[in-house]
């Protein structure tokens, strides 16, 4: 009898100690690779870059073989870079004249370098990825977005126009191809919008040129498609929504300016750029387009 309880405990302990175990482990199992990818996200658009890049280092550790933590890695580093030089304001894209005149910047050089090695990081994985299967959807968002950063770079702080037109190609190729496998990747259409935007912005002679050379500029395509990543995306939606707003504020669209801007506000308080761009609403000489 003293061994049939003896053993009772023993197995009611171990119960106990297994079930205490799995409490434990769940916060652990719940801290995915996409979950960690949507903290570091969230932290750099609320400019808490230290924790975006914490997020995926953690993320790295989880799936060594995925390039998407080292392309938001990429991303991060680009948007901290934006909010140090002050790029990422509505004065730069309120005109084509603006923005053609945009001075060019330098990086951090340790920035630099880490930027460059997440980018390379993130496109190795990937074609090793592609390398195995060619139509490896993950793969194929990571070249997407990396080459868009690549363009990003080029054009917003190095102002080497030519270079963010070769980057901006190579980005369409790859997502053409992601769409066409996955057309729920809308993010994707970060890349391709924002291209057509800015070549659409060229004069007529500059972007028959292009066209030639198979980059297509249309301002009004690539507000459809930054539109569909504002509506849609997922990483990428605030970003679209950002340049949205600035396309608002050139057409003195201010209402939707007005509200593109409370939201984000609201969804990242910790980011005084979008009460800033509001005030600026209020300045004579905005007023609501029709």
């Amino acid at each position: 009898m003293r061994r049939a309880r003896t053993n009772s405990r023993t197995f009611f302990a171990a119960l106990v100690l297994a079930a205490l175990l799995h409490s434990l482990a769940r916060p652990l199992q719940a801290q995915t690779v996409d979950s960690l990818l949507d903290q570091s996200y969230h932290s750099m658009y609320n400019l808490q870059f230290d924790d975006a890049l914490k997020s995926l280092e953690q993320a790295k550790g989880l799936d060594k073989d995925d390039p998407l933590p080292w392309m938001a890695q990429s991303c991060a580093l680009l948007f901290r870079e934006f909010d140090r030089l002050h790029i990422l304001t509505s004065e730069m894209f309120t005109s084509d004249e603006r923005f053609n005149a945009r001075s060019s910047h330098s990086w951090d050089p340790a920035s630099r370098q880490q930027f460059e090695g997440a980018l390379n990081a993130a496109e190795k994985l990937a074609q090793q990825r592609l390398s195995r299967d060619h139509n490896d959807t993950r793969a194929l968002f990571a070249l997407t977005i990396s080459n868009g950063l690549r363009a990003d770079d080029a054009a917003l702080i190095a102002k080497k126009n030519l270079n963010a037109l070769s980057y901006t190609k190579s980005a369409e190729n790859y997502a053409e191809r992601l769409l066409a496998l996955a057309p729920g990747y809308y993010d994707a259409y970060v890349a391709t919008g924002m291209g057509k935007y800015i070549i659409g912005g060229k004069a007529a002679p500059v972007r028959w040129i292009l066209r030639l050379g198979g980059l297509k500029g249309d301002q009004d395509e690539g507000i459809r498609e930054l539109k569909l990543v504002a509506d849609h995306g997922h990483y990428l939606a605030p970003f679209a929504r950002i340049l949205l707003t600035f396309d608002d504020m050139r057409h003195k669209n201010t209402a939707d300016a007005r509200k593109r801007l409370a939201s984000l506000s609201e969804q990242f308080p910790n980011n005084p750029h979008f009460p800033e761009e509001l005030v600026k609403l209020d300045r004579p000489g905005i007023s609501t387009g029709q």
